[in-house]
């Protein structure tokens, strides 16, 4: 064999040989392409002003075209500890199924303020985010979106470093004022400030208080409001956010009791 034709096929092998460890190192990454939008490690003045340069970016007019694979996300922490728990799973629709869930203990660095939540939980939640392999159609959080005081929650927030269409569930109310929808699950009233609609009050269960949701970003109201309806399974809280609920306090019971041994 002549020496050319020797150099040839030794090229076309490493060639393949890099092709192979670049596909690896992305399969390693995962799949979920996190913006870098800013520092974590601000001030709270810095905080606020940045959350008021982002909101501009929150896109809330997106109807959402496919729904089938819904990714949830919380945390747990006790006030006295400097770490924080944090799961971050992906729910399939079709099947109930909940199809992965990763983990991640993160150390708390920003202090708890009320508005600036997500600069305390937010860390947590985008790296657990990114150990995902499956990437969902759209994220629901326990947290405010569209409805806070500068128009940036926690899914608003996290929805622009994911930029993937994000919904905000949240147990009660933070700002706005509503009136109670009907007992029946399924209803609906308005959640206004002022003159502006910023989410809704739903009725997730017949007779149980209702949950809050608003856009986070790249998703529009009414299919905001389809999601967290289309995950319930008979609870108030829809399945992707209860389950993670579930599963992060879990890690947090098993920490406790591995310190105590």
């Amino acid at each position: 064999m002549s020496r050319w034709r020797l150099r040839v096929r030794v090229v076309v092998a490493e060639s393949f040989s890099n092709r192979a460890r670049t596909q690896s190192r992305k399969r390693q990454i995962g799949i979920m392409h996190i913006k870098q939008l800013h520092r974590w490690d601000v001030t709270t003045q810095e905080a606020i002003q940045l959350q008021r340069d982002l909101a501009g970016q929150i896109d809330v007019r997106r109807p959402l075209k496919q729904m089938d694979l819904i990714a949830g996300a919380d945390i747990s922490y006790n006030l006295q500890s400097k770490l924080m728990y944090a799961t971050a799973l992906v729910y399939r629709i079709s099947d109930g199924a909940v199809i992965e869930t990763q983990d991640v203990v993160h150390s708390l660095s920003f202090p708890y303020v009320p508005g600036l939540l997500t600069f305390r939980e937010a860390p947590a939640l985008l790296q657990a985010f990114t150990k995902l392999q499956t990437r969902p159609d759209a994220v629901m959080l326990d947290g405010q979106g569209l409805a806070h005081p500068r128009r940036l929650g926690l899914a608003s927030h996290v929805g622009l470093w994911l930029n993937l269409p994000t919904v905000g569930c949240a147990k009660s109310r933070y700002i706005g004022k509503f009136e109670e929808p009907a007992e029946d699950a399924g209803s609906l009233s308005p959640l206004m400030d002022d003159d502006e609609q910023i989410g809704c009050v739903v009725r997730t269960k017949n007779r149980v208080r209702p949950v809050f949701v608003s856009v986070g970003h790249k998703i529009d109201l009414a299919s905001a409001v389809r999601v967290v309806l289309a995950t319930g399974r008979g609870y108030r809280i829809p399945e992707p956010t209860r389950l993670a609920d579930i599963r992060v306090d879990e890690l947090k019971r098993n920490a406790a009791c591995e310190k105590r041994r």
